[in-house]
């Protein structure tokens, strides 16, 4: 890099004194690139804050929503997402735009550790919700006795204290510093082994809500297979097969905008674990790290706000503060509305009872 020559050898012997060489990991040199990192971080970072109080407060607003434990997966994820749109903008514009430096390791380490905790959470909570869907679609007729509240909440309880244990690993002693081991060349006083455990650690995260997803997907279809093949009158089933087509598209955006946002930063992760980087990788992977931000900021509109009963407390809520005077509980307007409005948690509006028809094989 320009503004040292590190090597590994280099990398692993300096931490040894007091100060690791951090300017060895601060990428951008051209204050244009500065400035665009800053705008783009604090831009998804606002509205990621904002989107996901505003789901925090939807939630817990109403004690009929708090306890499904379908919106208790939501707010985990809505959370985790608020975490990090406050740690990592912070952390991350502070070290890359203002080349800020902390006073020790141990203080890097506690902010790497809450960035990694709260996108950990994150995809942790959306692998719940994965599981709480395939339940619900595959056995609609278990779901009430399989998914409780307590169940629920003692899962998030598991998920948040593996993700904060492993999250702070490093500054429990697990670094390159004090294993006298090999660092990272993406993040300072990170031992690659335990980079190389976080990604496959992640990757399982995803290929586990893939799946769940997929074969979700795979059985909706399947049913508006059978639904076209089997009924031939209007009525309920032609709903409940357009529900299906409906819940396929929302599986197939959940899916893409997965892809997309992981797939790069864990790629270049990998690549950094056997391959050395330039300076060009290195710029490239600080600005793939606001695809992570970015996914934080679109969950909100994929998992929460297309609810139904969210819709609702949220029209509600704007038309007290008079922000919307058309939508009032007496117009039929506003009724239709939501009556037409995409129902994309129909595992939670709809199928998820016990009167509901399992799907067919």
């Amino acid at each position: 890099m320009q503004r040292c020559s590190m090597n590994k050898t280099t990398n692993a012997s300096s931490c040894s004194s007091t100060a690791m060489p951090m300017e060895c990991y601060m990428v951008f040199d051209d204050p244009t690139q500065k400035t665009v990192i800053a705008v783009l971080c604090c831009m998804f970072g606002s509205l990621c804050f904002l989107e996901n109080t505003l789901v925090l407060y939807l939630i817990f607003s109403s004690r009929r929503i708090r306890n499904k434990p379908s919106y208790l997966f939501i707010s985990s994820l809505a959370a985790a997402d608020t975490l990090a749109s406050v740690i990592f903008v912070f952390s991350f514009v502070n070290f890359h735009v203002f080349d800020g430096t902390d006073s020790s390791k141990e203080v890097f380490l506690l902010k790497l550790g809450g960035v990694t905790t709260s996108f950990t959470a994150s995809l942790g909570s959306l692998l719940l919700m994965a599981f709480d869907r395939y339940i619900c679609i595959l056995k609609p007729s278990e779901y009430k006795v399989l998914i409780t509240s307590r169940r629920a909440l003692i899962a998030l309880a598991v998920l948040w204290v593996t993700v904060i244990f492993i999250a702070f690993l490093p500054l429990f002693g697990w670094n390159c510093c004090t294993m006298n081991s090999t660092c990272s060349e993406l993040f300072p006083f990170v031992d690659t082994n335990y980079l190389t455990t976080w990604i496959a650690s992640v990757a399982i995260l995803l290929m586990s809500i893939l799946y769940a997803y997929v074969h979700v997907l795979w059985k909706a279809r399947k049913h508006v297979l059978y639904m076209k093949t089997h009924y031939s009158q209007a009525g309920q089933q032609n709903t409940r097969m357009r529900m299906d087509i409906t819940l396929a598209k929302t599986l197939v955006i959940v899916l893409v905008v997965l892809v997309m946002c992981w797939s790069p930063v864990l790629l270049l992760m990998t690549y950094s674990t056997f391959a050395r980087l330039d300076d060009t990788v290195r710029k490239i992977f600080a600005f793939c790290c606001t695809l992570c931000l970015v996914n934080s900021m679109v969950n909100p509109a994929i998992y929460a706000l297309r609810s139904r009963e969210l819709y609702s407390s949220l029209r509600k809520i704007c038309s007290c503060l008079g922000r919307m005077p058309g939508f009032t509980e007496s117009n039929p307007e506003a009724e239709s509305i939501q009556k037409s409005c995409p129902i994309e948690t129909v595992y939670e509006d709809v199928i998820c009872n016990t009167q509901a028809e399992p799907m067919k094989d």
